[in-house]
């Protein structure tokens, strides 16, 4: 009897109905009263823990198996996996597996599942591919559909070459993996196709629920819409990905793995630009869990972004953090050092971050081809192009590129060091001389050579290079005749006897016909037009009899305003007024007349008139004297300003000609 007079039968009664219900909550009531009983009952304890897993009590669960460890026996492996993988102890798991006595088929699911947590693809793909050989039930839609997740992420993060598993693509889950294999394969357009058939797939296959409503599909279509988005932005089509990613942002997908993924592609479009909505965005990358959603090259790439946003935030500070954290966790990587350099050439400390490039290039110098190439470009900053030159050489991956060997003879010849670009150009011929002996690029090269050196002067030295590529093409007359050139500096016997392979004057003449080329259109055209320009004198055509021939009438120059055509125009005219014989200067000591003294309507006659205070804004209400008779209002624009109105004279009557009033203008100014 158990205590409140409950027996323990009819508490196992209650387990069994509550555990056929799924009503675990009672059901692990129930239990706990049994084990107060008997606290080593272990079909309580396995019950116990079942009830605590069915409801998310993973880490009470774990403690409860750690407990009674000696009491539970080894069936129960599987439950503490899963509640280690649960708990994002995936080491923890993945030994508790390894140490399970019998490898059962639930075991060997929870194997692939921690696998791939681990990025371990090649051993979960043989677990996944075992168990679809071996297991016939309702759940090997899900197993292919891990599998194609597995091919995926090989494809996106190792960069392995796609392998045909002949896996279906019925449901938009297999369609949506597949697509995501095609994207780490490069081919965009058809992921981005794959991807439009997995969202139709996904709109069919759950619009027949009833129970599913159009916000639901639209949140189960977030992680297709966020993988197209993707693909465009990849593609360049930056302003449609960027539309897709806000639509993701505003359906709050309660997936957190989504959402820091999607707001860190925001910020990449985002770059230096829009720095405000960038740092509301990376809020969205910190939520809690999503070290566990997403892979460790997406969380990488997550921080670097972190780092060059506080960059580009002048956060100096937070941005050296980031970048030496970085650094700490990615010892080999470049990209952290190149963040710090960024920001040490911000601040104009070129030296320091040439020092630190340095140091990485020194302690890693399997990956320090992109470090030297930034050193270079820092030295060429600062002027110092010989430096860069050695830098770029000490380059063994690029030596013989031929952008490096054109950026390098480019810097020597600015630096007017010929020889050093000329050893440049040697150097690469017998790189290919032993490589790639008569390639193309081989022969490309020493023609670039050559025109070099006979630009320079140093026919010379180009001899070698000239025969090395008149031997290859016999034929090439330009080659040979640079080579004559050369060779008569030299050698006038071998000069003169190389002519003799030039071709005769004959067959380099070019048979055209004189006459027929003289009679073509261009050129009676070009004849007529030197005709005109030389001025000769061609034969008029004759009138005919009651044609009248047209005379062209002169156009009478035009004259100034208020010209009197029988005055004698002074000859002074062109001159400045100061530098004229008549000039006398200005007369000083003369009063100026007062004009606009004293207070408004002092003055009477034509002092009101040239009051500027009347403007359009307040027009008359009497006739102004010196109006025309007659007329009894004025408008006020028609003031004329009084700098440029002489006095009337009194008793003088004029009558003023309208005049449009001028815009923003008050008292005619």
């Amino acid at each position: 009897m158990a205590s409140g007079g409950v027996s323990v039968a009819s508490l196992w009664t209650e387990v069994n109905r509550c555990g056929q219900n799924g009503d675990f909550t009672r059901a692990l009531k129930a239990v706990t009263k049994i084990l107060q009983e008997n606290r080593d009952d272990v079909t309580a304890l396995n019950c116990k823990i079942v009830c605590l897993v069915q409801t998310g009590s993973f880490k009470e669960a774990l403690n409860v198996m750690n407990l009674h460890s000696k009491t539970l026996s080894s069936d129960m492996a599987f439950e503490k996996a899963y509640c280690e993988y649960r708990l994002n102890r995936v080491e923890s798991a993945l030994k508790t597996i390894e140490a399970a006595p019998e490898q059962t088929d639930k075991l060997k699911e929870l194997y692939g599942q921690v696998l791939y947590r681990l990025e371990r693809y090649d051993d979960c793909k043989s677990v996944y591919t075992d168990l679809i050989r071996n297991s016939q039930d309702e759940y090997e839609e899900e197993r292919k559909t891990n599998l194609a997740a597995v091919v995926a992420s090989m494809s996106q993060w190792e960069e392995a070459p796609l392998e045909d598993l002949g896996l279906p693509e019925s449901t938009y889950e297999l369609c949506y993996n597949a697509a995501c294999a095609l994207i780490g394969q490069g081919q965009l357009t058809e992921s981005l196709n794959k991807l439009r058939q997995a969202e139709e797939l996904c709109r069919v296959s759950l619009a027949d629920d009833s129970d599913v409503t159009e916000e639901d599909i639209e949140s189960e279509l977030a992680v297709i819409h966020s993988q197209m988005a993707y693909v465009m932005q990849l593609q360049g089509r930056t302003d449609e990905a960027l539309q897709l990613y806000n639509q993701v942002i505003k359906l709050k997908p309660s997936d957190v793995g989504l959402l820091a993924v999607t707001a860190n592609n925001i910020i990449t479009i985002n770059k230096d630009q829009n720095v405000f909505d960038s740092k509301k965005k990376v809020k969205l990358t910190n939520a809690e869990g999503v070290e566990y959603k997403l892979a460790r090259k997406q969380l990488q790439a997550i921080d670097f972004n972190k780092a060059l946003l506080a960059m580009y935030t002048n956060q100096a500070d937070q941005c050296r953090k980031l970048s030496s954290s970085l650094q700490s966790q990615n010892p080999g990587h470049p990209r952290p050092v190149l963040i710090q350099v960024a920001q040490l050439c911000r601040e104009k400390q070129h030296g320091r971050a040439i020092e630190l490039l340095q140091q990485f290039s020194d302690q890693h110098p399997e990956s320090a081809s992109g470090i030297k190439l930034t050193m270079a470009q820092l030295y060429l900053i600062q002027g110092h192009v010989t430096k860069a030159c050695d830098v770029l050489k000490s380059i063994e991956e690029f030596k013989h590129k031929s952008g490096m060997i054109s950026a390098l003879v480019t810097m020597y010849s600015h630096e007017e060091d010929i020889d050093g670009a000329i050893d440049i150009f040697k150097q690469a011929i017998d790189h290919y001389q032993s490589e790639q002996p008569g390639s193309a690029a081989h022969l490309a090269l020493v023609r670039e050579a050559a025109n070099f050196k006979l630009k320079y002067g140093r026919k010379k030295e180009a001899i070698s290079d000239l025969e090395q590529l008149w031997k290859q093409n016999p034929k090439d007359i330009h080659t040979l005749a640079q080579l004559i050139s050369a060779y008569s500096l030299v050698d006038t016997d071998k000069a003169k006897s190389l002519s003799k392979h030039l071709p005769s004057a004959d067959t380099m003449a070019l048979k055209v016909d004189v006459d027929e080329l003289e009679n073509s259109i261009g050129a009676t055209y070009v004849r007529k037009k030197a005709a005109k320009v030389i001025g000769e004198n061609l034969p008029k055509e004759p009138i005919q009899q009651g044609e009248i021939k047209k005379k062209k009438k002169k156009k009478k120059g035009k004259l100034p305003k208020n010209c009197d055509p029988k005055a004698t125009p002074d000859p002074e005219r062109w001159m400045p007024m100061k530098e004229r014989t008549y000039y006398r200067g200005k007369k000083k000591g003369k009063k100026k007349e007062q004009v606009g003294k004293g207070t408004q309507g002092a003055t009477a006659g034509a002092s009101a008139e040239l009051d500027a205070s009347k403007t359009a804004s307040s027009p008359p209400t009497s006739p102004r004297p010196g109006s025309a008779s007659g007329s009894s209002t004025a408008p006020a624009s028609n003031v004329v300003p009084p700098r440029q109105q002489k006095p009337a004279a009194p008793g003088a009557t004029r009558k003023k000609a309208p005049q449009k009033k001028k815009k923003g203008g008050k008292g005619g100014w």
